[in-house]
């Protein structure tokens, strides 16, 4: 788009032409430049900065993950992306108001291949995901289906965390004296 300068009168007041072609383009449609050129930049420079400055790994990788609140009774519900890996090689654990996924996910079989890219990581991972809120261990379901693992974890109910407490008072032996 060419930057021009339009005259509006003889007393010279100029206005750029950009600011005309700005005004008529949505909010919205601007925004999705700017996104297109993250991801644009992202994709020239991205992984050689990550490569940079990321700590160096091991081996193994972090499984992505959505964490929601929903339902009847409420409950919180982790939804971890683990495509690939056997469900046997999965381990769940709630320590407090933590949920603990762990596992390993086996590289193919490479015998006879060539890589011409190679992005899928595998290796053991362990990821511990924070809760908002206390939960009922005892009655968390999970279920794996997709490379989807959905974990479910009803919410505590407020009246069962609160307890009321009893204070001992000693008995008075009658000279003023507490036991």
């Amino acid at each position: 788009m060419a930057l021009g300068l339009i005259a509006l009168d003889r007393s010279a007041v100029a206005v750029p032409a950009l600011h005309y072609a700005l005004a008529s383009m949505s909010e919205r449609d601007l925004f999705a430049n700017f996104e297109r050129m993250r991801r644009e930049m992202d994709e020239l420079f991205g992984d050689v900065f990550e490569r940079a400055l990321a700590p160096r790994r091991r081996g193994g990788f972090s499984p992505a993950v959505d964490v929601f609140y929903e339902g009847d009774p409420p409950r919180a519900v982790v939804q971890a992306e683990l495509a690939g890996i056997v469900v046997d090689e999965i381990g769940l654990e709630i320590e407090g108001r933590d949920l603990i996924i762990a596992g390993h996910r086996r590289p193919a079989d490479g015998e006879g291949r060539v890589y011409q890219q190679l992005e899928i990581d595998f290796g053991p991972f362990r990821r511990v995901i924070p809760l908002g809120a206390d939960v009922v261990a005892d009655e968390a379901r999970a279920s794996y289906r997709d490379g989807i693992l959905r974990v479910e974890l009803p919410l505590a109910d407020a009246s069962s965390r609160a307890r009321t407490v009893p204070i001992d008072v000693p008995e008075d032996d009658g000279d003023g004296a507490q036991r």
